[in-house]
């Protein structure tokens, strides 16, 4: 049976699902050992229940942000925080630097050319950006800005063969 897997991203670049496109035609040879059952990349709504393992990329920096997490850590096995940002809160964290409400002003009204003020669709702010496991408890820790594409692959064959990667030898914060 193929490990259920999925992958998230929360308030980040993106970069961490980047390397892991990296992987070209590896993920090919993975996709005879998983299931892919959420991804940004794909087009899943619901987050599934029954997760083998899960990569999260990006800190938390709203209210969905955190509901997603929280859905995700009750419905997956093994959580990986994956990348800088979900592990320290890295550079979305230079917001807490600054009032919530300063921030989307700057960013809706200060900066605007037209439609000046906050649209309703955006999420209510954490007073804080967090990193994930101060909101939930994780697994395994992958750093990285973002981690590459060798690290990503070696994480996901050490799970899918039952084994928590040892990964101080290959990657580090920022690298």
């Amino acid at each position: 049976m193929k490990a259920r897997v999925a992958t998230a991203w929360l308030g980040g670049c993106s970069g961490c699902h980047m390397s892991l496109l990296d992987m070209d035609e590896r993920l090919l040879e993975l996709a005879d050992q998983m299931q892919l059952v959420y991804s940004p990349i794909m087009d899943a709504k619901e987050f599934p229940a029954n997760v083998d393992f899960t990569l999260v990329e990006g800190a938390v920096v709203n209210a969905d942000n955190e509901k997603t997490l929280r859905q995700i850590r009750e419905r997956t096995r093994i959580l990986v925080s994956l990348g800088d940002c979900a592990v320290t809160g890295n550079v979305p964290s230079m917001r807490n630097l600054f009032t919530k409400e300063s921030v989307l002003q700057r960013g809706y009204a200060e900066n605007a050319e037209v439609n000046k003020g906050v649209p309703k669709e955006v999420p209510p702010l954490l007073a804080n950006v967090r990193p994930l496991h101060s909101i939930v408890k994780v697994d395994l820790f992958v750093p990285g800005c973002p981690p590459s594409a060798d690290v990503i692959h070696f994480t996901l064959t050490e799970l899918l063969k039952g084994r928590m990667p040892e990964l101080t030898s290959l990657t580090r914060f920022g690298k």
